[in-house]
């Protein structure tokens, strides 16, 4: 396979995977920009661009600048997000929702339908509040103010997040890779190009100095590269499945596996969560309108060291928090007893689960500093350059999903090329055997 590349099109299966994907994407993208009925867009482009460090700005990031145009699309994937997160946090608290996850298939359908209920839930709420927010917090935004707008932004808000919903389950199905993820993927990467553009402004106006581009860019290299390593990295323990003898002198051999855990299990999501609590100061003082709330979020403004300092720590503590939920030792100690396997040199069972659990505590530290640093070191390079125009894509969050989306896009890629190119093998291994029949070797 000299050009990768080219074979992913010369696979008629591939090809129409990768072709649908981009028409979907490309249909995500132009809905994007169609704005709502009654929107002034300049009146809310004005008001929107000093709201970059509170949840307005950081929601806009992830429906690729859907929000402060107020487009079809402004809520994107997101209330599916929140309705699939909101029921994996249910799961640890709720048995009836736990059991659906361990029931296979049949569960896995029940809660993607209960997932679709609560994201029409959501949307109808976040569409209602963000008509109410256009209303009284953007002067001029809303050309007919009341109920009749109200119901239309709930109505053409809904039916968009319902829209893009089904847009990343076919994407998923009949695409490549996840539909949501690239979703959110392609959301962050739409603002890539506007800011090399301001960036390319910037340094021809004297504004940023050329070596301070090109010291930014070799640091972010550094940065993808870390993020590409940490999110790949993982810890193996061993396990060692016996002999077994399975009935009418079957004997299963004995095999050598071994249990991944990723340095980074818990993902992007602790960087969410840390961030979701970081910017409600500042979103409380804009809207709220009182000096003590303004004062405390001037406290914790971003780039000062008490935010730095917070932030960290809650890293920290919530990628602990959402490796545990996501990540039951209990359960793979019980499987793998099941199962007749054991880890060498300690006894299955409450052991094996006490065992996982200190190695995956142990492993987590590093991985949650890393996560700290990602947040934190492409921001802090941006502002010492003085370049804030690539924050979305080089950001920390930005980052994180971008490599991860593509790391795992590229993997199914690369699957489907290995399954093609055995089955090439296996048929081209075709010999005739005695003159009567045919076999591979």
């Amino acid at each position: 396979m000299a050009n990768p590349v080219a074979n992913l099109f010369r696979i008629p299966e591939l090809k129409e995977k990768i072709l649908f994907t981009l028409l979907a994407l490309f249909v995500y993208r132009v809905g994007a920009h169609v704005t709502a009925p009654w929107i002034d867009v300049v009146a809310l482009k004005e008001y929107a661009g000093n709201l970059g460090n509170t949840a307005f700005g950081i929601y806009d990031m992830f429906v690729g600048g859907g929000l402060s145009k107020a487009t079809v699309f402004a809520l994107g994937i997101m209330p599916y997000i929140s309705a699939s997160i909101m029921f994996q946090l249910l799961a640890t608290v709720v048995p009836s929702i736990e059991k659906m996850q361990k029931e296979g298939e049949d569960g896995r359908k029940k809660l993607t339908q209960y997932t679709r209920y609560a994201t029409v839930i959501l949307s109808l709420f976040q569409a209602y509040g963000y008509a109410m927010f256009l209303e009284t917090q953007v002067p001029g935004a809303v050309a007919n103010p009341g109920w009749g707008f109200r119901l239309m932004m709930i109505l053409t808000l809904c039916t968009g997040a319902v829209f893009v919903m089904w847009l990343g389950e076919q994407i998923t199905e009949r695409g490549i890779g996840n539909g949501m993820s690239l979703l959110i993927f392609f959301s962050i990467l739409e603002g890539l190009i506007p800011g090399l553009f301001i960036t390319g402004q910037q340094v021809a106006n004297g504004d940023i100095k050329p070596f301070g581009v090109v010291v930014l860019l070799v640091s972010m290299a550094a940065v993808v590269m870390g993020t590409v390593a940490i999110t790949m990295a993982m810890r193996k323990i061993p396990v060692q499945i016996p002999q077994k003898v399975m009935g009418r002198g079957r004997i299963r051999q004995g095999q050598k596996s071994f249990i991944p855990l990723r340095v980074n299990m818990a993902g992007v999501m602790p960087i969410i969560f840390a961030q979701s609590i970081m910017i409600l100061p500042a979103t409380l003082a804009t809207f709220a309108k009182n000096d003590r709330i303004k004062a405390f979020a001037d406290f914790f403004q971003v780039f000062s060291v008490p935010y730095y300092i917070v932030f960290t720590l809650l890293i920290i503590f919530f990628t602990y928090f959402y490796t545990a939920i996501i990540y039951n030792p209990v359960d793979i100690a019980e499987n793998l007893k099941k199962q007749g396997a054991f880890v060498p040199g300690v006894k299955p069972g409450a052991r094996t689960a006490e065992y996982i659990d200190r190695v995956m505590s142990r492993i987590s530290l590093p991985g949650a500093i890393f996560l700290a640093a990602i947040a934190i070191v492409p921001s802090a390079l941006e502002r010492a350059f003085g370049v804030t125009s690539l924050n979305r894509v080089l950001g920390g969050t930005g980052l994180l999903i971008v490599v991860g989306v593509a790391l795992d896009t590229v993997q199914q890629m690369q699957q489907h090329l290995l399954l093609r190119r055995y089955d090439g093998f296996m048929k081209k291994g075709r010999v005739k055997f005695r003159g009567r029949q045919q076999r591979y070797i």
